[in-house]
């Protein structure tokens, strides 16, 4: 992650459990901690059972992958909070009632060559007679939206493994 310490530019540091710089001339300590998202999996209810909103991701990593709205919680805020800011951004929608949390799993993010652990968070929130058109995207992050029934779902194509797992989880399918 780094070559040089960030207190006084020595060559003589150590990363050691994927977690903890140390560097040996200065004493600088820095903890790569995880980091905190949401997600959320709308449901829209039918007479022959249920679609699950699944959003196209616009870039990497895995770009034009599926993925669940949400995102990393920023600085000063709940995780709530965060998901309803990150709804907001990425779909332009806030959903009618409050999201509950069904799941949460860890997750490696890998951006820029960095692998960021996550500690990510399930919501889940049913809205009847949801429609994509219902979403304004923003087509920097999100490059289409897709309805889709349990059956329908091709895990191989979701872009995170805590996102395999959420939905399974969810569908109840044990592995």
């Amino acid at each position: 992650m780094f070559n040089y310490c960030p207190g006084c530019a020595s060559k003589k540091i150590t990363f050691k459990e994927g977690k903890v710089l140390n560097c040996a001339d200065c004493g600088f300590i820095y903890y790569h901690n995880i980091a905190a998202a949401n997600g959320c999996l709308i449901t829209v209810p039918e007479n022959d059972g249920e679609k699950l909103v699944f959003l196209v991701r616009a870039k990497e990593p895995a770009a034009g992958k599926l993925d669940l709205p949400g995102g990393f919680v920023d600085i000063g805020e709940g995780v709530i909070e965060g998901l309803y800011r990150e709804l907001k951004e990425e779909i332009g929608w806030t959903p009618p009632f409050p999201p509950k949390l069904f799941a949460s799993f860890s997750n490696v993010y890998l951006y820029k060559g960095i692998n960021y652990n996550t500690c990510d968070m399930y919501f889940t929130v049913s809205v009847p007679d949801l429609k994509p058109q219902d979403f304004c995207l923003e087509e920097a992050e999100v490059s289409g939206v897709r309805f889709l029934k349990p059956e329908e779902i091709d895990y191989d194509q979701l872009a995170f493994p805590s996102t395999v797992k959420a939905v399974k989880t969810y569908l109840g399918i044990l592995d």
